[in-house]
């Protein structure tokens, strides 16, 4: 009973570190990148649409994201959304193409993303800490109704914290590989 609940326990803190990864991936760098354009959703046809939906994008070079719509009638929707989003990226449509041209970051800019990435790995630690509470309670109420012993409940709560300490470490670490990435001129 205990080893499933430390499995169950690792699972689900690997996943809170594989989003806060995920979270990290929409954050600009320096260098082009698709997956910047994720998060954007293009009003199509009255709908709410995922930009990925609706376009295939392209890294032609570091500096140059070229986004290629399906319908060519999506164009200015796209561009108008890419332009609006929070990203501070300005497209060029030529009609055909919808060229996003990634400026150097100044380093002000750096700083702000540098900012918000520490709030992602924050809310990350924050996450994994509920899930070993969660976790403990569970041991907890099994100890109480007598599944497991108290030994065992103690055991178990030395591995967990274990689990949790493994997972913060891999969120720092997460978080200073992206630091740098930003910093990096």
């Amino acid at each position: 009973m205990t080893n499933d609940i430390i499995k169950d326990t690792s699972q689900h803190m690997d996943k809170t570190v594989a989003a806060l990864q995920h979270e990290f991936s929409g954050v600009r760098t320096g260098r082009a990148s698709g997956q910047i354009l994720e998060k954007i959703t293009v009003e199509y046809y009255g709908t709410q649409t995922p930009l990925l939906q609706l376009a295939n994008i392209k890294v032609p070079e570091p500096q140059l994201l070229v986004v290629e719509a399906y319908d060519k009638t999506a164009m200015g929707a796209i561009e108008k959304a890419i332009r609006s989003s929070d990203l501070g990226l300005n497209p060029s449509n030529d009609g055909s193409v919808i060229r996003v041209p990634f400026p150097p970051l100044t380093e002000e800019r750096r700083k702000e993303l540098v900012k918000v990435c520490k709030q992602y790995a924050e809310e990350a630690r924050v996450g994994v800490r509920n899930i070993r509470r969660d976790s403990n309670d569970r041991l907890k109420k099994a100890e109480r109704d007598g599944e497991i012993s108290q030994d065992d409940l103690h055991r178990a709560e030395a591995e967990i914290q274990k689990v949790t300490d493994a997972h913060i470490t891999n969120v720092d670490e997460a978080l200073k590989l992206k630091e740098q990435e930003i910093m990096e001129v």
